[in-house]
């Protein structure tokens, strides 16, 4: 029976990378989206799994979401892929709007995306178990400065939220892992007012270029998988050596 695969953010990007790499392993996988619903169905007939449209900050989207999910399977590896971030700005610019929007789709949402994957998961619940792999960021080690501190903080929230969480549910059969990627090339950057960004910031890693969406998606699905099955409160850097 296949595997089911719970992706927020799935429809560009990162996700979307996810995505095709998880259906080529077997995986039926619904790809979440909060507002490209183009891309997202494109994708998801593209694989042959399911979009649905939902806000991670919001629960009663979140709830479902995951009632949609529920109807591939029992759910199997939830990727906490939903993020943003928003233009440079200094710490003293930021507006208290800005700031609530940051954490509540960068860390609430994926809480609150944990809390139903666990309900499904857990065998303190019933479930047979299952893997959380949450995306943080290298910005979350260097903290981001004059760009978006904000952003960093929210990341590094998701780092202690995964350390936490992976040593709360690890004896019902939950493993819960982090991955924090550098600059990779994706459109998030222009999303945040920087086309050029990954290049710019991708020429000074000591591999010397930006990442590619594909090798996120590469350490995303071997967290996954039970190549990684003695491997749970890990932070993976995915970062050129930033």
């Amino acid at each position: 029976m296949a595997k089911v695969m719970l992706i927020t953010g799935g429809g560009r990007g990162i996700g979307a990378a996810t995505a095709r790499l998880a259906a080529q392993r077997g995986y039926k996988v619904c790809v979440n989206y909060a507002r490209d619903r183009a891309s997202a169905e494109k994708l998801a007939k593209e694989i042959g799994g399911i979009a649905v449209q939902a806000d991670v900050a919001d629960e009663p989207q979140v709830m479902k979401l995951f009632q949609e999910t529920d109807r591939l399977g029992r759910l199997d590896v939830l990727v906490n892929n939903a993020g943003i971030v928003d233009r440079n700005a200094r710490v003293e610019e930021l507006t208290l709007e800005r700031i609530q929007r940051m954490f509540a789709v960068n860390v609430t949402g994926s809480i609150l995306c944990a809390r139903e994957a666990i309900k499904r998961m857990s065998t303190r619940h019933g479930g047979q178990g299952g893997s959380i792999v949450n995306l943080s960021s290298v910005a979350a080690r260097i903290g981001s400065p004059g760009s978006y501190v904000d952003y960093a903080a929210a990341k590094g929230a998701i780092d202690v939220f995964t350390l936490g969480l992976s040593k709360e549910v690890g004896t019902e059969g939950i493993r819960v892992n982090a991955v924090r990627p550098g600059v990779i090339k994706t459109e998030i950057h222009a999303s945040g007012g920087e086309p050029g960004r990954a290049e710019r910031i991708g020429a000074t890693a000591p591999l010397g270029r930006a990442g590619e969406a594909e090798e996120i998606a590469n350490a995303i699905l071997w967290l996954a998988s039970e190549e990684a099955s003695y491997v749970t409160g890990a932070i993976l850097d995915v970062a050129g050596g930033r």
